[in-house]
C-alpha cells in the first residue's frame, strides 16, 4: 500500500527495514491511525524511525510524498480557517508604523483579546480592531502592530508578537552536520584545558629515551596518563521562531562543540530561559528539565554559553507571564540572573549581525543582563568570546 513511501525513505538514507514496514502495515490493518493524517504521521514515524537523527529526513519525505493532505488544526478556541486565510499582507510606510499605537501592556492585550473573541461574529480583513488579516489590529495575521497576538500565520515576519496562538513544532539541531570550515573548531579550542587523568595509556617518549639510555640500551617504556580536555561547557541554545533563519550556523557550532569538548552538556530554550529547559525539541512539551535541577546538577566550574538572537518581545524578559508560549510565574530576567550567578564564566553568542543590535530593545536588555558579554556569532566574535571565558 505504501511501498513508494518506503522506497523514498530508503532513498533518503533513512535506515528503515522491511520488518518495520510490515509492522506499519499491520498497525494500519488494526485501524490504529483511523482516518487522521496526523495520527498516521505519528504512527508511521514510530514504526519506521529508530533514531531521532533521522526525524528531519522522515519529515521531508513524508511532506513530499503526502503533499496536499492537511491535518486538522488544534486550538483551545476554534477560529474558522476562512477568517485567517492570507488574502493580502499589510504594507506600511515607516511613518504609518510609528503612528500605530500599542495597547499598552501584556495584561491589557490579553484582556482585549478575550473580549474581542467573545464579540466577533465574522471574518475580517484590514482595519484596526477585529481578529483578521492584513490590518493593524493587535490580533491576527499578515498585518502590522507594535505588539500583538499572532493567530493563523505560517511564519514569523516582524519579530514583534507578544504571544503566538498557533501550535509550533521545533527541531533539534543536528550534531552531525559536515563543518564547512575548521575555523569554528580552532576558535573553540581556546577553551581547552588539558589535564593528566585516568590510567597510564600514553607513551612518554622523552622519559622512555632517558630511561633506556640509563638502562644500558635495554628498552624501558615509560607511560603517563592520557591528556584529556578538562574544560566543562554548558551550552544553552535558542531554537524555533526567529532562530529558524540561523539553523545552519548554529548546527555548525553545535557539531564543532560536540567534537571539541568531552564534558559538554546542552539544553534548548525558546527566546529566553525560564523555569524549564529541554534536550529534545520533539518532546519539549512532555520531557522538560527544571532549570533549578540544571543549576543543582552542574557545578560552577562549567562555562556557560548561550546561543540565541535575543529577538523577542521585551515582556518575555521583564514580566511574569510574558513568555510567547506559556504562562511563566517569574520573568525571564530572574532566570537569566540565576544562571549567571551560578556560572560566572558566561557569554552570549548572537547570530544577528552586530550592526542591527541597537535597533532591537530585547537585544539591548539581554546585553545589559550579560554585562556586555554578548558577541556576534562570527569567527572573530567566537574568538573574542572564548578569550573572555578563559579570563
Amino acid at each position: 500500500m505504501f511501498i513508494n513511501f518506503f522506497l523514498e525513505l530508503r532513498a533518503a538514507k533513512v535506515p528503515v527495514s522491511l520488518r518495520e514496514y510490515l509492522t506499519l502495515l499491520e498497525a494500519m490493518r488494526q485501524n490504529l491511525a483511523d482516518y487522521s493524517v496526523e495520527d498516521f504521521y505519528y504512527l508511521s514515524r514510530s514504526a519506521l524511525v529508530k533514531d531521532e537523527r533521522n526525524l528531519d529526513k522522515f519529515d521531508r519525505v513524508f511532506g513530499r510524498h503526502f503533499k496536499g493532505l492537511e491535518a486538522a488544526a488544534e486550538a483551545a478556541i476554534e477560529i474558522p480557517e476562512e477568517w485567517l486565510r492570507k488574502l493580502a499582507e499589510k504594507l506600511l510606510t515607516e511613518e504609518e508604523m510609528k503612528a500605530i499605537q500599542a495597547l499598552g501592556g501584556l495584561d491589557k492585550l490579553m484582556e482585549e483579546l478575550s473580549k474581542r473573541l467573545a464579540e466577533q461574529k465574522g471574518r475580517h480583513q484590514g482595519g484596526s480592531k477585529w481578529i483578521g488579516t492584513a490590518g493593524t489590529s493587535p490580533f491576527g495575521a499578515y498585518g502590522y502592530n507594535p505588539e500583538g497576538v499572532r493567530i493563523g500565520q505560517d511564519a514569523n515576519r516582524s519579530n514583534r508578537a507578544v504571544k503566538v496562538w498557533d501550535k509550533r513544532e521545533f527541531k533539534n539541531l543536528d550534531d552531525n552536520v559536515e563543518i564547512g570550515t575548521r575555523n569554528i573548531k580552532i576558535a573553540l579550542r581556546r577553551l581547552r584545558r588539558f589535564a593528566r587523568e585516568g590510567a597510564a595509556e600514553e607513551l612518554d617518549l622523552d622519559d622512555t629515551i632517558r630511561s633506556t639510555a640509563r638502562n644500558a640500551g635495554w628498552l624501558d617504556l615509560k607511560l603517563v596518563p592520557e591528556r584529556h580536555n578538562a574544560a566543562k561547557v554548558l551550552l544553552l541554545m535558542d531554537i524555533g521562531g526567529s532562530m529558524d533563519g540561523h539553523v545552519r550556523t548554529c548546527e555548525e557550532l553545535f557539531s564543532a562543540a560536540r567534537a571539541e569538548f568531552k564534558h559538554l552538556e546542552f539544553f534548548y530554550f525558546h527566546n529566553c530561559p525560564y523555569e524549564a529547559l529541554w534536550r529534545d525539541a520533539w518532546r519539549r512539551h512532555v520531557e522538560k528539565t527544571p532549570t533549578m535541577q540544571v543549576l543543582h546538577t552542574y557545578d560552577s566550574g562549567y562555562k556557560l554559553i548561550f546561543v540565541g538572537d535575543a529577538s523577542m518581545s521585551p515582556y518575555e524578559i521583564v514580566q511574569p507571564g510574558g513568555s510567547v508560549e506559556h504562562w511563566n510565574e517569574e520573568a525571564g530576567e530572574a532566570w537569566l540572573r540565576r544562571l549567571l550567578a551560578t556560572y560566572p564564566k558566561a557569554v552570549w553568542l548572537n547570530p544577528v549581525p552586530q550592526r542591527y543590535w541597537d535597533g532591537t530593545p530585547s537585544i539591548q536588555l539581554v546585553r545589559e543582563l550579560m554585562e556586555g558579554r554578548m558577541f556576534p556569532l562570527t569567527l572573530d566574535g567566537l574568538d573574542r568570546a572564548m578569550r573572555r571565558l578563559t579570563r
